[in-house]
């Protein structure tokens, strides 16, 4: 349980269908004297929120602390990211390193049977093999930041309002009075705040900012920068060069610190190079997919390799880093980490 009406209607449509539930919350970040984060996903007043729902479901509810495994997984990946040159998703790294596996090992100490969350994502059971889907509400569809999953974690995990659209969720909070009916979502990183997260990599990683050369594509320095962790595939603003049209960065080279800038036609991509290759139905083979490399972009056609994924037409600014997921219409078949682009 977030604190958020998602999960909070989840719980209540799990009760309401006759199960026993219990909420968990985990705690994942604090900062250097131990403060909880004041933006994101994770503040006091979500626990405050989701503890309130649980005592209104008349429900146990418990916080977890998993700041280490939150730090060690999630945090220093992001600064090491940074660091080289890819541009990460801390989001889905949470997903990956840290939610599921974290709360799927403790299902046996709480009794529990399956795991249930918030995502608006489907999963059903096709002849002995759990399908994940994208969630009914095409808009709030959130299943490209579960596309890391595995049989393992869908096995014993649950998706209900994904079979919901985000206004029929709302309108079910709002029937039970809970608290959190009308509550915005938050799009911050829990760890970032609401701060630019270049200021946090100055706080907590100074030394990723290593000065270097802004260049064009042929190699002339344009300017200097303060630092390779500054700048993301596709930027165009705050690049320090001015030369009369749009530049926007299309390559990051870490270890020389030089980033390298050309025209909107130079960020166009053909294939990206993979790492981390999951497959959500247990396995798979090379092959057409529909790919999707934004977490609200449009899926593109290619052939999936178990390294590469071909692209049928060439692709805009895709940032090393980022994750890719693979669809067969609304079924989810993995994910990978994007460890390149050409």
């Amino acid at each position: 349980m977030s604190g958020g009406v998602d999960s909070s209607v989840a719980a209540a449509l799990l009760q309401e269908a006759g199960h026993d539930v219990m909420g968990v919350t985990l705690k994942l970040w604090s900062g250097p004297n131990g403060e909880t984060p004041t933006a994101g996903c994770c503040t006091v007043s979500d626990a405050e929120d989701a503890r309130r729902v649980a005592a209104q479901l008349d429900i146990p509810y418990y916080v977890l602390d998993h700041t280490d495994d939150f730090r060690d997984g999630v945090v220093d990946r992001f600064v090491h990211d940074y660091a080289i040159g890819r541009t990460p998703n801390p989001c889905i790294e949470c997903n990956r390193t840290v939610k599921f596996d974290r709360l799927l090992s403790r299902l046996d100490d709480f009794e529990c049977d399956v795991l249930v969350t918030g995502h608006h994502a489907r999963s059903r059971e096709v002849d002995g093999v759990w399908q994940l889907m994208r969630g009914r509400d095409a808009a709030k569809d959130q299943s490209y930041v579960l596309s890391m999953l595995t049989q393992r974690e869908l096995s014993r995990t649950r998706f209900p309002v994904g079979e919901l659209t985000k206004s029929e969720v709302r309108a079910v909070a709002a029937d039970m009075g809970m608290r959190t009916a009308a509550k915005p979502e938050s799009m911050d990183i829990c760890f970032v705040g609401q701060r630019d997260y270049r200021g946090f990599l100055h706080d907590v990683a100074p030394g990723v900012f290593a000065s270097g050369s802004v260049v064009d594509s042929d190699g002339r320095e344009l300017a200097e920068h303060d630092g390779v962790a500054g700048f993301t595939i596709g930027q165009r603003r705050r690049l320090g060069v001015a030369v009369g049209e749009p530049r926007y960065v299309i390559r990051i080279e870490a270890g020389t610190s030089t980033v390298v800038v050309g025209r909107r036609e130079e960020l166009a991509v053909s294939e990206i190079g993979l790492e981390k290759l999951t497959w959500s139905r247990g396995s798979g083979s090379d092959g057409p997919v529909m790919a999707q490399y934004r977490a609200h972009g449009e899926t593109a056609a290619g052939w999936l390799t178990e390294a590469s994924l071909i692209f049928n037409e060439p692709q805009e600014a895709i940032a090393p880093g980022q994750t890719v997921a693979f669809y067969d219409g609304d079924v989810v078949l993995g994910g990978a980490l994007i460890a390149s682009a050409r």
